[in-house]
């Protein structure tokens, strides 16, 4: 968001993650203070044009009407669009096919590989980056200055956000499924970097290592780690939803924004 409380797109220098990178630095941009390692965090915003732009897909001029709302004829034998968006491989024949020359099968199996492939690789990454918010914790604790942490959290924050790049997106598997790995790969390398960073900063402070990483293998027990108070938050949600949103929708009918209010949640 602007100054002037206009949209802005993070594509001043590029739309590839590093690119949208050095222009929420350059304005020292974050969404969020995360609560354990205190990094300014980034969030991408679902990052599908993006990541197509720079496949194979969107290098060839291949775009979302070609793939997503195939050509049908009606009743009175005139051809349209049709609006129904859907999945190119329900139509292979009128879609997919126009360019490839494999298989239905093949192809499928080919997508899934590239799905089964980006989402190993992410879970590596998260699990890394999750043991870096830890550590940061740790060295906060142990008594670590803001100019002994900058350069490990600003790894943490380029880290993470290429994994939420990868992760935020819906169709980077079958669209750019090289850019999605590439991506995934250099988050590796900058958590690495934290974690390299973050050990020296704990053996000066006299923290034993391996440190205590907190259980999380499941919500509850995530919550409790991040000090969230899950039942306190269904609240505040849900008296936004009753208060909040109602009042939003009679402002937006009074000034003609919207015809009728959508059904109460």
């Amino acid at each position: 968001m602007g100054a002037d409380h206009n949209v802005v797109f993070p594509w001043q220098k590029g739309v590839d993650v590093d690119s949208m990178e050095k222009y929420y630095d350059s304005i020292e941009f974050y969404d969020w203070i995360h609560s354990l390692s205190k990094t300014p965090m980034l969030k991408a915003q679902h990052p599908d044009y993006e990541t197509w732009l720079q496949g194979t897909h969107g290098k060839n001029g291949v775009t979302c009407v070609d793939c997503h709302m195939l050509k049908v004829q009606g009743a009175d034998g005139k051809v349209y669009t049709d609006h129904q968006i859907g999945n190119p491989l329900d139509s292979f024949e009128n879609t997919c096919a126009n360019c490839h020359d494999q298989s239905k099968e093949t192809l499928q199996k080919e997508v899934a590989g590239h799905k089964k492939d980006i989402k190993e690789v992410m879970l590596k990454l998260e699990d890394q980056l999750v043991k870096a918010h830890f550590e940061a914790k740790a060295a906060w604790d142990a008594g670590a200055t803001e100019e002994e942490m900058k350069p490990a959290l600003q790894d943490i924050r380029h880290a993470q956000w290429r994994w939420d790049y990868s992760a935020a997106g819906h169709g980077g598997h079958i669209h750019a499924p090289d850019v999605i790995l590439k991506t995934i790969a250099t988050g590796l390398d900058r958590v690495a970097d934290a974690r390299t960073k973050l050990a020296v900063i704990l053996t000066k402070h006299g923290v034993k290592q391996p440190i205590n990483y907190p259980d999380i293998s499941d919500a509850d027990k995530a919550w409790k780690a991040m000090g969230i108070d899950i039942a306190k938050e269904r609240a505040a949600k849900e008296k936004f939803l009753k208060e909040v949103v109602p009042q939003w929708n009679k402002e937006a009918l009074e000034k003609g924004l919207m015809e009728k209010a959508p059904p109460a949640k």
